[in-house]
């Protein structure tokens, strides 16, 4: 299966790339521009692929309360374009867990009610709805906290300032389920080899829920790293955008159970080390 993904340097886009080599074609600016929605079609048909997964969009969450027109051109507009160029093949789209306000006070479903807080959860809610409009066969992965060996994140940030000694200070009040990048890309390939694909919106993340100073306290456990992490609330580092303080995600409908957290992050370390990084 020839599978094109859009986004080229992303976290789930290096990782599905790395799984895959030949087989995956990583394409990015200016080669695909989700920026410039009309462009699509013709890179789509110059790949001919059996399968698209969109791994791309407008991620800078504070940058987009003053971008929120750009941050909707790609997150909607060109998600849309791409979809509509998919018709006929597999189509996977990422969303993410900021449709949601942070306010059930328990892990969200699939069925409950979105409400953005800030531009970035806006563009990718209206994303969610453009996609399913312009391709009805699409299916829509809404993914929570990724970390991953790639690219900066809150793993490799994390371990970055604990090897130059820390000591840390960490968001304690801000609640999701972490999920491993490698783990995603198995389960897309697994969902993209099936004979039929579900269709509609699905919750794909880590079995566990936590803050982020529980996370980063086992990811630096498991690394053997010995610094201070003090917790603090999200006040204290202000923010241009709102963060939704609990976006836990129920992934139980899809059916694909994600490997314990602790399992994701040895992974994680040993990708690391097998990357010179650890």
């Amino acid at each position: 299966m020839r599978i094109l993904v859009a986004g080229r340097t992303g976290q789930v886009a290096q990782v599905l790339q790395a799984s895959r080599g030949e087989s995956v074609i990583a394409l990015g600016r200016p080669d695909l521009d989700l920026a410039t929605p009309e462009t699509v079609a013709a890179a789509v048909e110059r790949v001919a692929p059996d399968a698209i997964v969109n791994a791309a969009a407008y991620t800078a969450v504070d940058r987009a309360e003053t971008e929120p027109d750009l941050a909707m051109t790609i997150n909607r507009d060109g998600a849309a374009a791409l979809a509509r160029a998919a018709r006929g093949i597999p189509f996977i789209h990422l969303s993410t867990d900021y449709v949601f306000d942070g306010t059930k006070g328990a892990p969200y479903d699939e069925d409950d009610a979105t409400s953005p807080l800030n531009a970035y959860g806006r563009s990718k809610l209206e994303g969610e709805r453009a996609v399913a409009a312009a391709n009805p066969d699409a299916l829509t992965l809404r993914i929570a906290w990724v970390f991953s060996a790639w690219g900066t994140n809150l793993a490799t940030s994390m371990l970055k300032r604990a090897r130059e000694g820390g000591p840390l200070r960490v968001v304690a009040d801000q609640v999701s389920t972490p999920t491993h990048a490698a783990d995603l890309a198995d389960a897309i390939f697994d969902l993209l080899a099936r004979p039929a694909m579900p269709r509609g919106v699905f919750h794909l993340a880590g079995p566990e829920g936590m803050s982020r100073y529980d996370f980063v306290r086992r990811l630096l456990d498991a690394a053997a790293l010995r610094v201070p992490v003090t917790p603090v609330a999200a006040a204290d580092f202000p923010a241009a955008a709102r963060r939704p303080q609990d976006t836990r995600l129920d992934s139980g409908r899809l059916g694909i159970t994600l490997q314990p957290i602790d399992t994701a992050i040895r992974d994680c370390l040993e990708s690391l080390g097998g990357r010179n990084m650890r």
